[in-house]
């Protein structure tokens, strides 16, 4: 996929959305706080929509949005548990030592041994994390388009959809989305601290960069059928 091509397209869409639309704009805004809303309306994107969808139906955008957040609670449910059995084991292990009349200090020598454990995990939870997010956003553009919402576990097809994309494409493309967000993420930090207005600039924006993601994301998923 060409993605200077998929960017410059995401942009303009999500200037589009907002752009002179300030009614729209105010309401996104507010549904971006009412957060199953938002994520109703992404849904909307992700099914290719063009151009930008009018807000219709709010409540369907919050049954669909509630579809969405469980879906994606869902997937991140190993992710969860594999935190948790971790870390779990590593805490019992200092408080089993404690218990038995040992001495434990938060120092860089009482915490020797459990360096290479702590890594591990973290290492471990990165790349499930990592490989979630990339099967997960497939599966819920999936979802949207088939408005089906077993579709998004239908890991046979999602796959199959990331392998006529290319993984190495569709790992760059993340990427990029990634660096973008970080990015973005620092100018949102830098916003925050305008006094009075920052956090109320930081919203308005913020749905801006929402779009932008989500047609993003759906021109990555269209890319499998090019």
């Amino acid at each position: 996929m060409d993605i200077g091509s998929a960017i410059r397209d995401s942009f303009d869409y999500a200037k589009e959305s907002v752009w002179q639309q300030w009614k729209r704009w105010i309401l996104l805004t507010i549904m971006s706080i009412i957060f199953p809303l938002m994520m109703g309306y992404t849904l909307e994107i992700y099914r290719g929509k063009t151009p930008p969808p009018e807000i219709e139906n709010l409540w369907k955008l919050f049954v669909n949005g509630l579809k969405y957040f469980v879906a994606i609670c869902v997937y991140f449910i190993p992710v969860l548990i594999v935190t948790v059995v971790s870390f779990m084991a590593i805490g019992v292990s200092i408080f089993s030592k404690i218990a038995a009349g040992g001495e434990f200090h938060f120092n860089l020598h009482d915490l020797a041994p459990y360096i290479f454990p702590i890594i591990g995990s973290s290492l471990l939870i990165f790349i499930l994390g990592i490989i979630t997010v990339l099967i997960s956003t497939i599966g819920i553009i999936r979802m949207a388009r088939t408005e089906s919402f077993m579709e998004a576990y239908n890991f046979s097809a999602i796959l199959q959809t990331i392998r006529e994309i290319g993984w190495g494409s569709y790992l760059l493309a993340s990427v990029v989305l990634w660096v973008i967000s970080f990015i973005v993420g620092i100018f949102f930090n830098l916003v925050t601290e305008i006094p009075y207005l920052g956090f109320i600039i930081m919203f308005f924006v913020s749905v801006v960069f929402t779009i932008f993601e989500a047609r993003y994301l759906a021109l990555v998923y269209e890319s499998a059928n090019q």
